[in-house]
């Protein structure tokens, strides 16, 4: 499998891992801002963007495996990893698997009670049914502040204060994308994501975390921090699901400040 990438920028490489949507286009609020400081390599997960699907089992285990891979296909060994929701959950697994760098995970999956996932399985898979009806008119209705509003509450802590080409990539990514629903049965369906004891790590831990985050609860980070002990918590004020919507800025510098 090789995945498809943007790379952009120089300096040291910064891997950033995206989740469920549009691919690497879900890093664009701070792509270029990231690339003024950094070597950025985004890529496409198998099914997602321009990356055909896995032929084989999705799990979170295989799709990780696709990007421990890619790391190891580009020679970038110790490389910082970014992702966010399920790629923050893949970011994090890599570090238990002792690959990458340093690591910083917004908003990941994997920290659910049994309960939590079934309301998380259970809200947003209507959500996607009706976006994916809605489909010939999500330009329009993402152009509004009220469109935007009633169709990302979920995932945005002020979707209404959001552009139409910040959310759309994503939006059109969770119905167009091939892989959306086996992504989303393996990380319903699939095992909780395990942990690293303390000093197994190979790099700097970072995990940071909407205090207005509806899909992976706020609560959900005092297990992140348990599993992963060496890690340093950040929340984002008045952030949703995704920091890079919400708080691109803070977002970029905690980036920064946290990965060589």
């Amino acid at each position: 499998m090789t995945l498809n990438y943007v790379r952009r920028g120089s300096g040291n490489p910064l891997l950033l891992v995206h989740g469920l949507g549009a691919g690497w286009q879900s890093w664009s609020p701070i792509l270029d801002e990231l690339a003024e400081h950094r070597e950025v390599i985004a890529v496409d997960l198998p099914g997602f963007g321009e990356t055909p699907p896995l032929t084989g089992e999705v799990s979170i285990a295989t799709l990780t495996d696709s990007v421990a891979d890619f790391i190891s296909e580009q020679g970038l060994d110790g490389v910082s990893t970014v992702g966010q929701s399920m790629g923050g959950r893949m970011v994090l697994e890599l570090a238990r698997r002792g690959v990458g760098g340093d690591t910083v995970a917004l908003d990941p999956g994997g920290f659910w009670t049994d309960r939590e996932v079934a309301v998380f399985g259970a809200t947003l898979r209507p959500s996607i049914a009706l976006v994916r009806a809605l489909r010939s008119r999500l330009p329009e209705l993402l152009g509004s502040p009220v469109g935007r509003t009633l169709l990302l509450a979920q995932l945005s802590a002020r979707p209404w204060a959001l552009s139409r080409d910040t959310v759309l990539p994503d939006v059109r990514g969770l119905v167009d994308s091939p892989s959306t629903g086996a992504a989303l049965d393996a990380l319903i369906k699939g095992p909780k994501q395990l942990g690293a004891p303390a000093g197994t790590v190979p790099g700097r831990v970072t995990i940071g975390w909407g205090r207005r985050d509806l899909v992976a609860l706020p609560r959900q980070a005092a297990r992140a921090t348990e599993l992963f002990p060496d890690a340093v918590l950040h929340w984002f004020d008045g952030c949703g699901h995704f920091p890079q919507w919400d708080a691109p800025h803070e977002a970029t510098k905690l980036i920064r400040d946290h990965t060589n």
